[in-house]
């Protein structure tokens, strides 16, 4: 079936434009500082759970995370930046998603099940070496739909934990949706090591195929 313009409203552009080369490389130091200083601010107290009462599912009660991962010198210090930049995080989120809405691009980048599924299926099977051809593509594969739709989600719930333990008397029904105050913690610590793992995937990613790298600079040919 012919594509008509309503279904490929991006014909004509970079496959990255710069608004999203911009908020995707935004993200790199904004990341980075706000990791260190939330690792900062954890190390002031290195456990999940109300004190005395420590959830027993977290293994590493009173083991601070390593110094060089943190930022900010002292906890009063690394939550004036935690709390700075977040701001900053979440203003270049919001105006990323906004972009995606108006420009159409979200129709490309983000995962419909009935068009991505089986491709992330079969994609997830080729990298497992289950399957020995790579299954066609187009702008992205199901699986890389699927992770970037994922992040957000994740995002999402960082955010949200971030501004229940934030304001845990003013948002005292956010906290709730947590679970209290402790699950808001370690909501936000679980969002952290998600983050950090779709990190270290998408670099592995990218050394894997290393023109992507050149494209996220260039923005690409136009389509």
């Amino acid at each position: 079936m012919e594509a008509t313009h309503s279904d490929t409203p991006w014909q004509g552009r970079r496959p990255q434009p710069w608004f999203i080369r911009l908020t995707h490389w935004l993200n790199v130091p904004l990341l980075l500082l706000m990791a260190g200083s939330g690792l900062q601010i954890f190390a002031a107290y290195p456990a999940l759970g109300p004190r005395g009462a420590l959830y027993a599912w977290y293994p590493w009660p009173g083991t601070p995370p390593p110094t060089w991962s943190q930022f900010g010198g002292w906890l009063a210090g690394a939550r004036h930046w935690h709390f700075a930049l977040a701001w900053f995080l979440v203003l270049n989120g919001v105006l990323y998603l906004i972009y995606l809405a108006t420009r159409g691009e979200w129709r490309r980048r983000s995962f419909r099940p009935h068009r991505d599924a089986q491709q992330a299926l079969l994609m997830l099977a080729y990298y497992l070496r289950l399957r020995r051809v790579e299954p066609p593509s187009d702008f992205y594969n199901g699986l890389q739909r699927l992770a970037y739709s994922t992040i957000i989600l994740i995002a999402l719930a960082e955010v949200l934990s971030g501004l229940a333990i934030y304001k845990p008397v003013q948002l005292w029904w956010l906290g709730w949706l947590f679970g209290g105050y402790d699950g808001a913690r370690a909501v936000h610590l679980l969002g952290l090591v998600l983050l950090a793992l779709f990190t270290v995937m998408h670099l592995v990613m990218v050394a894997l195929h290393p023109r992507t790298i050149l494209t996220m600079l260039t923005g690409g040919k136009r389509a």
